[in-house]
């Protein structure tokens, strides 16, 4: 296993691990919190477990050498908002086992890059067609996504 790819994973259990402790302690009320944006705390904790996937292949296309060019900031913030409207109702309970298993799946496949794969570079369509790592693209999407998010909803809730 690749060093560099093991800290990486290391780095994104530990963001997805504080994201679930704080979003365990949150009351029913603090869960249900709407931010200014739209979407409550729970939706935003959702949001973040089940995109794991996605940022994966992400990076991994980048890895094979392939540009990603289908990905636009339009399109991702309309995923976003059909996303908040389809788990609008989301529990506690069935969010914080999404990202414990989301989390640690995507942790068990950033294991399996290796140094190679995360220096490989394509154009990436989310930074403007410039050419980006797969490690870029797994430090700004998935090991980065649970870090930003929990700062965002410490502030909003003043925590």
């Amino acid at each position: 296993m690749s060093q560099r790819a093991d800290a990486l994973a290391r780095r994104l259990e530990e963001g997805a691990a504080l994201l679930g402790t704080f979003a365990e302690g949150l009351s029913e009320s603090e869960w249900n919190t709407r931010l200014r944006e739209g979407r409550t705390v729970g939706v935003i904790v959702h949001h973040v477990a089940s995109l794991y996937p996605i940022e994966l292949d992400l990076a991994r296309t980048i890895a094979s050498g392939k540009p990603v060019t289908a990905i636009t900031w339009e399109g991702v913030h309309a995923m976003n908002a059909q996303h908040a409207r389809e788990q609008a109702g989301v529990t506690k309970a069935a969010t914080l086992a999404l990202l414990q298993r989301n989390s640690r799946e995507a942790a068990a496949a950033v294991r399996r890059f290796s140094d190679a794969e995360l220096d490989a570079a394509a154009p990436l369509s989310l930074a403007f067609g410039a050419p980006m790592t797969a490690q870029f693209a797994l430090e700004d999407h998935a090991v980065r996504h649970a870090w930003h998010h929990l700062a965002r909803l410490r502030a909003a809730l003043g925590r």
